[in-house]
């Protein structure tokens, strides 16, 4: 055995959780997991065999084909929610209704257990949206803007230019109007008068 087989077992492992991550974000996985946990006990208490000391415990009653019955569609639906996205909210919807034909029918819902998990895995997978992929990281904090065509960074979202005193993108200097904000007067240099300016009309030159 050489001494990169812990780290090449270590990255398998890691890439493994990864793909599983993904898979289990892009669909509703835990509504399916717990409508598969609801499944179980409806279907399992009616023909299980309870032993306390000598004395056996059965609790098989005409009931229990259909909770069979609801205990296996419970177990489809589960796997439709991880399997057929397209579907879950008709999955959910048939999920909660079969959770409160179980308190009925199958022991009631298998004693409360499969019941609430039904219940819950139905109500989850309904409620349930895949992540919009153009959303993402569009409202991370410091994110550094796209830069334009030109190479300039484009400003972040929210930027007000004439807060700052700047001129925004697009900007043109009317003629014959003063200068922007932050322009600096050559020394030496005296600002013209015209004849517009003078009460008189009198044109002087400063």
């Amino acid at each position: 055995m050489s001494a990169e087989t812990p780290d090449q077992s270590a990255g398998t492992f890691a890439r493994l959780r990864l793909r599983f991550r993904d898979w289990r974000g892009s669909r509703p996985f835990w509504a399916g997991l717990f409508t598969l946990l609801g499944g179980l006990p409806i279907a399992y208490f009616p023909y299980a065999t309870l032993k306390l000391g000598t004395m056996s415990l059965t609790m098989a009653t005409t009931a229990g084909a259909g909770s069979l019955i609801i205990g296996v569609l419970l177990f489809t639906l589960g796997l439709t929610m991880w399997f057929q996205q397209a579907t879950r909210v008709f999955a959910g919807v048939a999920a909660i209704l079969l959770a409160l034909v179980s308190l009925v029918v199958a022991n009631i819902g298998g004693f409360v257990v499969g019941f609430l998990f039904a219940l819950i895995g139905g109500a989850l997978a309904a409620s349930w949206a895949p992540a919009d992929p153009s959303a993402q990281g569009s409202g991370r904090l410091g994110a550094k803007p796209a830069p334009t065509d030109d190479g300039a960074p484009e400003p972040a979202a929210g930027y007000d230019a004439g807060a700052a005193g700047l001129p925004h993108a697009g900007y043109e200097q009317p003629e014959g109007d003063a200068p922007h904000a932050g322009y600096e007067q050559p020394q030496g240099d005296a600002p013209h008068t015209t004849e517009a300016d003078e009460p008189n009309g009198v044109h002087r030159v400063g």
